[in-house]
């Protein structure tokens, strides 16, 4: 792989570079802590194919093995949607391809980590009502994994096009996306959203609307750090902040404490000779996580690796030993939230040691 970073544009994932992750080794922290990793994705159809034997090597047999993961959950990601019948129920394909993975997890062919034990697909909100045959239909394809749908609603005009691709302006303020939204608690589904920070007022507005549908906001609620808010890190923190601090009134509402390892948050690891320590990582960090955590409570939060999108700047091990140094203030009954059991919650998992086999 080259050794210089590559990208198509500038805020697009970094692509992942073995022989420079190599350049940097850490002993695992706390190797017995149980983790749930709550959003990964599988894709095949892309210049970097992430498929189930590289996940298992991430978290268990690879240079990023080490961390006790005992289970996973798929987020979607636009891979392997059905290329034929109609077009709203394509992404159902997704969850057909995740489920077979989860299958191979089950008979023991990768030792007692069980991956995609819950499986997050997408359905458009906007199709109103439609959008019953379409969650039916995934739940159907995940064999009782199927967990909720993530219909991103990423948008910022000083970013765009240049950032991956997302949704239009005001989407989670949209009557229509709306109208689908309602139709997930009687499915009993949960929902991933996913924003930038300067949009999250949609999400407080959407959360006011339905206060008993359960939602979990992806990558810390989207800090930017990128184009015109490079720079501008203290700003855009109060900003943020101030935003988090107003979220957490919904009971309704968790966080995933991860994703800041992607192009658009400007931490710009991926342009450094060497990669980032865990130290360095946790201690760019730590303020956002522990803002969230001091507001949510560690019950409703949890982290997340976000992998293999962050994995362009960082390596497993690494990400986690990050994660295990921000939590090591926390007690044992916090850790727990934090690396499993606000996930197990959320998603419905089974309890965590029921997940293995040994």
């Amino acid at each position: 792989m080259p050794s210089e970073p590559q990208q198509r544009e500038p805020f697009h994932h970094p692509l992942v570079r073995a022989d420079w992750l190599a350049k940097l080794t850490e002993a695992v922290l706390d190797p017995a802590q149980p983790i749930i990793d709550p959003h990964h994705h599988l894709w095949k159809a892309r210049p970097d194919p992430y498929l189930l034997p590289d996940l298992v090597a991430d978290l268990v047999s690879g240079p990023g093995g080490g961390h006790n993961v005992q289970a996973t959950v798929f987020i979607q990601c636009g891979s392997e949607y059905r290329t034929q019948g109609a077009e709203d129920m394509r992404p159902v394909g997704e969850t057909e391809f995740v489920a077979a993975a989860a299958q191979q997890c089950e008979s023991g062919q990768y030792g007692a980590l069980r991956a995609c034990a819950g499986i997050v697909g997408h359905a458009d909100c906007r199709l109103g009502e439609r959008i019953d045959a379409v969650l039916a239909g995934h739940v159907e394809a995940g064999g009782g994994r199927f967990k909720g749908i993530r219909h991103s609603g990423t948008w910022d005009a000083a970013i765009a096009p240049t950032a991956p691709p997302g949704a239009p302006a005001g989407l989670y303020r949209d009557p229509a996306f709306r109208a689908g939204f309602a139709r997930l608690r009687d499915f009993g589904l949960t929902f991933e959203a996913w924003l930038y920070h300067p949009q999250l007022s949609d999400l407080v507005d959407l959360l006011r609307a339905f206060p008993e549908q359960k939602v979990v906001l992806n990558h810390c609620g989207g800090p930017l750090g990128v184009g015109p808010y490079q720079g501008q890190r203290a700003e855009v923190f109060a900003q943020w902040r101030a935003y988090i601090t107003e979220l957490s009134s919904f009971p309704n509402l968790y966080v995933k404490l991860g994703g800041l390892a992607m192009n658009v948050n400007g931490f710009g690891y991926h342009q450094a000779p060497l990669p980032a320590s865990s130290g360095e990582m946790a201690s760019a960090w730590r303020p956002y996580f522990e803002t969230v955590i001091a507001a949510f409570g560690a019950d409703r939060c949890m982290f997340e690796s976000n992998f293999p999108v962050d994995k362009g700047m960082c390596s497993f091990a690494v990400l986690w030993n990050a994660f295990k140094r921000i939590a090591a203030g926390y007690s044992s009954d916090e850790k727990a939230a934090l690396f499993y059991r606000s996930a197990q919650r959320f998603y419905g998992l089974p309890e965590v040691e029921d997940l293995r086999l040994d």
